[in-house]
């Protein structure tokens, strides 16, 4: 007798960078989504020499490897999300919209337009954001930029709630049919996310932690996102679960290296004596 095998969900494609330090990119999509419940694929985008001090560093994968890796993993375990993450250059850009779009055109696609790591080192050219806006927005299921982001996509002020509301506005109007505006780099006690979808508006709060942990947190949200929309639940409940997610693995960070230190990704695989 043949044994059932359950039905396959959870599957998350990410297509990112990857940080030898371990707290961004690559390597915090795949602890993200394990954290939370889903199965990781990569299609590695770049190698960076990096740490908590900074990305000093770039050597791009070829173009035809990156479609390698996303065509192997769509063909033989398929995916139920899509992430995105660095994608440093137009033709970088182009090639995995032409990829998505041959081969996962339905799959709900996450989209976070890493353009400056926390350290301040710029990750994406002129031409990519250009590429970004027109080729991977248009019909993304959540675009998750932070207020900087926000800014230069939307080309609107980004300095409060009303900013964050009018960016998301403009984006879900350049195609998205879900915004993320994150509130981490605008001052104040309280952080405040605004998210926007064809279906309304939440505006999500929680206490900012005073902290030098903060590497790679717009990597971890996003996929945390991708991770639980691939295993069912609906855009709103996803970006609140992992909100909730990332408040407890920063508030875990166990404070690693010189410069902006990782957060902790396993927290919620530790016991409560642990904790």
């Amino acid at each position: 007798m043949t044994e059932k095998r359950p039905d396959p969900n959870g599957r998350v494609l990410v297509v990112a960078g990857s940080d030898s330090g371990g707290g961004a990119g690559i390597q915090a999509d795949i602890k993200a989504i394990m954290a939370t419940g889903g199965y990781a694929m990569t299609a590695i985008t770049a190698i960076t020499v990096q740490d908590t001090t900074g990305v000093h560093d770039v050597h791009p994968v070829p173009l035809n490897t990156v479609r390698g890796q996303m065509a192997v993993c769509l063909k033989d375990i398929g995916a139920d999300a899509i992430k995105t993450g660095m994608l440093a250059t137009a033709d970088l850009v182009e090639l995995v919209a032409e990829t998505l779009d041959e081969r996962a055109r339905d799959v709900p696609r996450i989209v976070d337009p890493v353009m400056v790591a926390t350290s301040g080192d710029r990750l994406i050219d002129e031409r990519a954001v250009d590429a970004l806006m027109s080729l991977l927005i248009p019909g993304t299921a959540l675009l998750t930029p932070n207020a900087p982001e926000a800014e230069v996509l939307s080309g609107k002020s980004v300095d409060g709630v009303n900013g964050q509301r009018r960016a998301a506005e403009a984006l879900l109007n350049r195609g998205a049919k879900g915004v993320l505006v994150k509130g981490g780099h605008i001052p104040g006690r309280v952080i405040t996310d605004v998210l926007q979808t064809e279906h309304g508006e939440w505006l999500l709060e929680s206490e900012r932690i005073v902290t030098t942990s903060t590497h790679g947190t717009g990597c971890t949200l996003a996929s945390a996102i991708a991770s639980l929309i691939a295993q069912g639940q609906p855009i709103d409940a996803a970006v609140e679960q992992a909100r909730d997610y990332l408040h407890g693995a920063i508030q875990h960070a166990k404070g690693f290296g010189s410069g902006h230190g990782p957060v902790d990704h396993g927290w919620t695989l530790q016991t409560d004596v642990e904790r």
